[in-house]
């Protein structure tokens, strides 16, 4: 499995990489530091689920919901963000996130969200 960390938190990048390795120990992760290098590499790799910071230089990553829905209408794509604004997240989802989760992420979260997706 391909998994896209987008966030342009190395710290965050290397956390989710972690505990994602933990719950699935033959993944393959990709990370991108902005939603431009996300859309990027998500055309390179096709992976299997991207996680999505909103607030990033460059492209936002509600802009980059929006690109890869557009490339991608099956893309599996999870918001993980610290913003918690009930519009904000709407957004999200009608852009194609399948799931929306608050910073900090941990192992019950990670868990979480490879259930929602049905990973």
């Amino acid at each position: 499995m391909k998994l896209l960390i987008v966030d342009d938190s190395k710290f965050t990048q290397k956390v989710e990489g972690n505990l994602f390795k933990e719950v699935i120990p033959d993944l393959e992760i990709y990370c991108a530091n902005d939603g431009k290098e996300g859309l990027q590499k998500y055309s390179e790799i096709h992976p299997d689920l991207t996680i999505v910071d909103l607030l990033m230089p460059n492209m936002t990553g509600m802009e980059l919901l929006k690109e890869i829905k557009d490339i991608d209408e099956d893309a599996k794509m999870v918001v993980v963000s610290a913003d918690v604004q009930e519009k904000v997240k709407q957004e999200a989802y009608d852009l194609g996130a399948l799931a929306f989760v608050n910073k900090p992420i941990n192992k019950a979260k990670i868990e979480e969200i490879l259930n929602i997706v049905g990973m």
